[in-house]
C-alpha cells in the first residue's frame, strides 16, 4: 500500500485545521478514546463494540494494509475520525472495495467525511479497484449524503438486516460507484477544498 504523501492538512471552516494519516500502532488510547465518547447514536450500528479496550488493542496490534487502509483524522491532538477501506485479496471480488467511516459530531457537515473518503478513493484507483461499496443505516443521513457527494448511489435496501446495541432492527442501505466515476465526480468537484500534502 502507498502510504506517500501523508500527513494531509485540511483546512476547515472556522480556521481549524485536521491532518489526516494512516493509523499506527501507538494510536491506542487515542483509538479508545474517540470512540468512547462518540454519542451513543453514532455507535449504535457499529460492527464491533469499539467502548472495549481488547477491540481497539485488536485494531491496532494487527494493522494489515493489504487489507485494510485505516485512516484517522486528528485535530489538537485528538483522533475526530476513523475512516477504512477494506480489500477483499483473493476470489470474485477482489476488484470490489467497501469504505467504512465515522465522524465525530463536531466535524460533521463540515467536509471532514468527504475528504476522507477522497483519500481512500484515491487509493482504490491506486490499487485498480473497479467499484467501492458503503453500507449505512436507514437513519444515517449525513453518512448517506457524504457518499452521495461523490456519485455513490442507492443499489439496495436490505430490510432489517441490522440490530442495534439495543436489539432494534434497522434496514441497511447499500450504496456503490465505479471508481472511475468517483474519480470523474472528484474532478469536478471545483468548489471544494483539496486536502493539503504534509512534509
Amino acid at each position: 500500500m502507498d502510504l506517500e504523501g501523508y500527513p494531509k492538512y485540511l483546512p476547515l471552516k472556522g480556521e481549524e485545521q485536521v491532518i489526516i494519516r494512516p493509523l499506527k500502532a501507538t494510536d491506542e488510547a487515542g483509538l479508545l478514546d474517540f470512540f468512547s465518547v462518540l454519542p451513543e447514536q453514532d455507535r449504535l450500528f457499529l460492527r464491533e463494540d469499539v467502548t472495549r479496550p481488547e477491540v481497539i488493542q485488536g485494531f491496532v496490534q494487527n494493522i494489515d494494509f493489504d487489507s485494510v487502509m485505516p485512516l484517522l483524522a486528528e485535530h489538537e491532538g485528538k483522533i475526530v475520525g476513523d475512516a477504512t477501506l477494506h480489500l477483499t485479496r483473493h476470489g470474485w471480488t477482489r476488484h470490489v472495495g467497501q469504505i467504512r467511516m465515522v465522524v465525530a459530531r463536531k466535524f460533521q457537515h463540515r467536509g471532514l467525511g468527504t475528504a476522507m473518503a477522497r483519500c481512500l478513493v484515491r487509493h482504490a484507483v491506486s490499487l485498480g479497484l473497479d467499484k467501492l461499496l458503503a453500507e449505512v443505516v436507514d437513519n444515517q443521513i449525513a453518512a448517506k449524503r457524504a457518499f452521495e457527494k461523490l456519485g455513490f448511489k442507492q443499489e439496495a435496501v436490505l430490510r432489517n438486516q441490522v440490530r442495534d446495541i439495543h436489539g432494534v432492527k434497522r434496514n441497511l442501505v447499500i450504496l456503490s460507484n465505479d471508481v472511475s466515476h468517483i474519480w470523474e465526480t472528484m474532478e469536478a468537484m471545483v468548489a471544494d477544498f483539496s486536502p493539503t500534502y504534509g512534509g
